[in-house]
């Protein structure tokens, strides 16, 4: 139903109710109808002046007046015909002027709520649009994370099968990378399990009482092996008394992990990862510090975006993960209702973790 055919449909029934109202009173016929003509008249030119008007400038005290100004003319055009007394004329100037007030005071107050409303429509908009331009850019990323090892593993099992390798030795290299390859699919499918859990909200968290000390501690020593690999110390810092935490014990450490292997994947040869753990009477916190040359400013808030990668000068191939590590990081953090965030600091970046104290009410 178009604007003026529900506006036709008001004066319809605007007119039946008046002429009910005036048999109802006993009102002459002929008062009736000058009446009923002179209200709906101006009814009528109000609401073509409201419309003109309100498509210049679509303002909210310009909406409440427009039916403030129409019972006001009305109502004064009205008493005039039937010789209201200057008196009885002024009270009901006072009255209608009062309660035009309160309309353009409900007026605003809709207008506000509208605005609120439409500001909140335009970020969950906003939101959803990164969403899926995150999706779009890791179906992309995982396609090709998969098309690659899948790729090398079917070359290597063709030359195998063909006999083009045959020396043991060989056979044993080609056998290595198999293994290796197998393992880089499986961790990436493990990644996409882990993150088809968060975004459905499927967490099973056990909670329990642990040390996160020990977690971060059971995490670095599993870390060296990939560490001395690219030449590059891991050191651990205690800031403050070993914290406990009621958490999940499987998903804290593989967030630490994932902190670690991001942290390691980035520093260069010669460089150092630097992990912490210390925190206050209610949290427990947990940083990583790397040195892989910071961070563009207009990326932090992207790092724990899905598909993530930075820039591919600060990430080059052989380095790049598949984006998904910083995300289930967040994602197991925010299920523990902590805090997980990242900041540049002396020529790289420090991921702070800060999780309840066991005890502790979450914030």
């Amino acid at each position: 139903m178009s604007p003026h055919t529900r506006a036709l449909w008001c004066v319809g029934a605007g007119l039946v109710l008046a002429v009910g109202a005036a048999r109802a009173v006993g009102l002459p016929a002929s008062d009736s109808a000058q009446l009923i003509a002179l209200s709906f008249g101006i009814a009528v030119g109000a609401y073509g002046l409201g419309v003109t008007t309100i498509r210049r400038r679509a303002n909210p005290i310009v909406v409440a007046l427009i039916p403030t100004v129409a019972v006001l003319v009305g109502a004064l055009a009205s008493a005039r015909a039937m010789f209201v007394s200057s008196h009885d004329l002024a009270a009901l100037l006072v009255v209608t002027i009062g309660a035009g007030t309160a309309g353009v005071l409900g007026a605003l107050a809709l207008a506000a709520e509208l605005d609120r409303s439409r500001a909140a429509v335009e970020a969950a908009a906003n939101r959803e649009r990164l969403v899926e331009r995150s999706r779009r850019e890791l179906v992309a990323w995982v396609s090709h994370d998969l098309r690659t090892p899948l790729a090398g593993i079917r070359a290597m099992v063709e030359a195998l099968d063909d006999g083009v390798v045959d020396d043991p030795a060989e056979v044993r290299t080609y056998h290595g990378r198999l293994v290796s390859e197998s393992e880089r699919l499986a961790h990436l499918v493990d990644d996409l399990f882990e993150l088809s859990r968060i975004e459905a909200n499927a967490l099973q968290l056990t909670l329990e009482l642990i040390s996160l000390g020990q977690v971060v501690s059971d995490a670095v020593a599993s870390a060296t092996v990939l560490a001395e690999a690219r030449g590059v110390r891991v050191d651990g810092l205690a800031t403050a008394p070993p914290s406990n935490v009621q958490a999940s014990e499987r998903e804290l450490s593989r967030v630490v992990h994932n902190l670690l292997d991001n942290a390691i994947r980035h520093t260069p040869p010669g460089g150092s990862v630097l992990v912490e753990v210390g925190g206050d009477e209610d949290h427990a916190e947990l940083s990583v510090r790397d040195e892989c040359g910071g961070i563009p400013e207009h990326d932090l808030d992207r790092v724990f975006d899905l598909a993530y990668r930075g820039d591919p000068a600060r990430s080059p191939a052989s380095h790049a993960g598949a984006g998904l590590g910083l995300a289930i990081a967040r994602g197991f953090v925010e299920a523990h209702r902590g805090a997980i965030g990242v900041r540049n600091e002396d020529g790289g970046c420090r991921f702070t973790v800060r999780l309840p104290r066991a005890g502790v009410a979450a914030e």
